[in-house]
């Protein structure tokens, strides 16, 4: 059990990986950046030398990811926010990304809160902005007081506890599932462990980057929605 403890705390620690100057630069940092080296690499290569007649298999499957995507996120966010696609479709990517590095060796950034917060604080400022340019300034306010006034402290509180939910979800579902792979590890300690670590390092980690977007972009729609 000691041991158990000393992992779990050694996951929730948040290492520096290097300082410049007076600024500590955490792993977690570190890592967001190789994520972000991936995806700017990768779609650097599948949209290099585009065509628009003949295209190779390189377009076409660019082309089929990019369409997948597009019809995803615009199917929960509606038709008022669709153009907002482009930005889950970053969150969606990057999370999943993040979730499954842990395979590779590196410890996935959204074991760290500060991260989950960063996102949830990223979302939460879309959610009011989409809302303010879409009923204006006087029509968000109003917002709050529907569908009766004595529910405004409510809907001002959501502004605060919708970024406390995102953040604390993931951040809680992804430590959940280190958690249960240590137990499994002491009960079962060959082959099974195996099974259930692609099950979390896959399956799992895409279904937590799936369940904050699909947040998110209901509470963009939420937000857009006109009478």
């Amino acid at each position: 059990m000691e041991e158990f403890t000393k992992e779990l705390l050694d996951q929730l620690n948040v290492d520096t990986a290097f300082t410049i100057g007076p600024f500590a630069i955490s792993e977690s940092v570190v890592i967001t950046w190789v994520v972000m080296a991936i995806l700017v690499l990768l779609s650097a290569w599948l949209t290099r030398g585009l065509k628009v007649h003949n295209p190779g298999k390189k377009q076409i499957v660019a082309e089929s990811i990019v369409i997948w995507l597009d019809d995803f996120t615009i199917s929960m966010l509606g038709e008022n926010a669709k153009e907002y696609s482009t930005y889950i479709s970053t969150i969606l990517l990057y999370i999943g990304l993040a979730n499954i590095i842990g395979i590779f060796g590196m410890k996935p950034p959204t074991k760290d809160m500060n991260v989950t917060i960063a996102l949830a604080l990223m979302s939460i400022v879309l959610i009011e902005v989409s809302g303010i340019r879409t009923k204006g300034l006087k029509g968000w306010i109003k917002s709050f007081t529907q569908p009766v006034a004595v529910v405004t402290p409510i809907n001002i509180l959501e502004i605060f506890t919708r970024p406390l939910s995102l953040c604390m979800r993931l951040f809680g579902n992804v430590i959940g599932a280190f958690v249960i792979m240590e137990m499994i590890k002491m009960v079962v300690p060959v082959f099974i462990p195996t099974v259930f670590s692609l099950y979390f390092d896959f399956f799992d980690g895409f279904i937590q980057a799936y369940v904050f977007v699909f947040l998110t972009s209901l509470f963009i729609a939420e937000a857009t929605e006109t009478e």
